[in-house]
């Protein structure tokens, strides 16, 4: 009798063997244990249990089971996995792979006014993080009921992020980024107020209104002046505050100080005007095209923001023709009120005037032999190459993937044209460096979106 009941396992053995692996157990052979069943159809790639069965045991590397975790028994792998994932939703909600647009903001200015970064580009950098992560936070939040409709992946929407969460670390972003800018000044914390003002001002009302873009071109050209005011006014701990004007010279002439008031600081940042406008003039067609990313559908908001590209490209191609040559920032009039002090430097400011008369008659685009005009043209063509395609894709089949891919690669096209306006006043290092960041925003935009 042993033998028999032993036996009988061993007969069934070969039978078993040839059923599906996917109905060797489970309710359907009357067996009430955890059912294991193919999951190639429950929609996960075979990861998720389907929605009317209990999970499967946990297994290990080489596929055998885990014994189930107990009360006793903690289930670590869960834990391991929950740090992770809140960080990735963290990362989609802050849209991080965007975050390499917003440095070129600062160093353009810097370059625009003439100055090398130093601390208070370095500060404006920092409040300009600040407030973009806040006005994506926050964006967010004002949107989490269209999201639920049109994006329920996204994640407030999907309950990986809670709205209160979001909103405090909209405010908690705004708080730190005024005080990095009041670190570096009255006049930069009085710049970074209004740009901490208008990216509220556009979350939580303009952006569903035909003022939308041009607030958010707004917020983008303050950027780039944020970081032309701390440059220029921001204090150094062994030489107090820094006048205004190109090259590290001082205005200090015939006795006379800086300004200290946030007004005559606040005029530091005029250089920078022109660089500004052509930031905000590509935000604000970005910003147009956005739109339409969700629906689709608009063919001809796509063909003007090329055409205004296009335009914005020649623009930065010009030579500018009040700069001087050898010094970004300072203009001709500045150098020869300047030289006015010393006559050796009077005859050198007269003889760069003429140098700089003849580069201009070489044409719109000036020597090409000249290096820092084959950087600009370089960096100008990059900023072509990375908006221009997929604002054509988008014109001719104006879907919403493509049109949310010419948004991402009109983000993308902020950094060479960051780089392209600081090689324009003069700055090459600082170009470079701007577009340096190319790489690192190509890479992680692959795994979180821009939009």
């Amino acid at each position: 009798m042993r033998w028999r009941r032993n036996a009988l396992p061993a007969a069934l053995a070969p039978a078993l063997s040839v059923l599906p692996a996917g109905r060797r157990n489970g309710v359907a052979h009357g067996v009430g244990t955890t059912a294991v069943t193919d999951d190639r159809l429950s929609g996960a790639g075979g990861t998720a249990p389907a929605p009317d069965r209990p999970e499967p045991p946990t297994t290990g590397r080489t596929g055998e089971r885990v014994a189930d975790a107990g009360p006793g028994r903690p289930d670590r792998t869960a834990d391991r996995g929950a740090p992770r994932e809140r960080l990735r939703a963290w990362a989609e909600l802050l849209r991080v792979s965007a975050l390499f647009s917003v440095p070129g903001d600062a160093l353009a200015g810097a370059a625009a006014v003439g100055r090398r970064p130093g601390r208070g580009t370095a500060l404006a950098m920092g409040a300009s993080l600040c407030l973009y992560e806040a006005g994506m936070a926050l964006n967010d939040w004002a949107d989490r009921d269209e999201d639920a409709v049109d994006r329920p992946h996204r994640p407030i929407p999907s309950g990986r992020i809670s709205p209160a969460a979001a909103l405090g670390a909209a405010g908690a972003l705004t708080a730190a980024g005024l005080a990095l800018a009041a670190r570096a000044g009255r006049p930069a914390l009085t710049v970074a107020t209004g740009l901490a003002a208008t990216v509220w001002a556009y979350d939580l009302y303009l952006k569903h209104t035909k003022a939308g873009p041009a607030a958010m071109a707004a917020a983008r050209s303050l950027d780039l002046l944020l970081g032309a005011t701390a440059t220029a006014t921001a204090k150094s701990p062994a030489t107090g505050p820094r006048a205004p004007g190109g090259g590290g010279r001082s205005d200090n002439v015939a006795g006379a100080t800086a300004p200290a008031g946030p007004h005559g600081g606040l005029a530091a940042c005029l250089p920078a005007l022109p660089a500004a406008l052509v930031l905000g003039a590509h935000t604000y067609g970005v910003t147009a095209v956005s739109r339409h990313e969700a629906q689709g559908g608009s063919t001809g908001t796509p063909l003007a923001v090329l055409a205004t590209t296009t335009a914005l490209a020649a623009a930065v191609l010009r030579e500018s023709r009040g700069q001087a040559p050898d010094r970004p920032g300072a203009t001709r009039s500045d150098t020869n009120a300047h030289a006015d002090a010393d006559a050796n430097a009077h005859v050198n400011a007269d003889a760069n005037a003429v140098a700089f008369a003849r580069r201009l008659d070489a044409g719109p685009l000036g020597k090409v032999t000249d290096p820092v005009r084959l950087l600009v043209i370089a960096l100008t063509g990059a900023y072509l190459r990375t908006a221009g395609p997929p604002l054509l894709h988008a014109a001719l089949n104006p879907s919403p993937p493509l049109t949310q891919r010419a948004v991402g690669g009109g983000i993308r096209a902020m950094i060479p044209l960051q780089a392209a306006l600081a090689a324009r006043a003069g700055a090459r290092v600082t170009g470079l460096a701007v577009m340096g960041l190319v790489p690192l925003a190509r890479s992680l935009s692959r795994k979180v979106s821009l939009t």
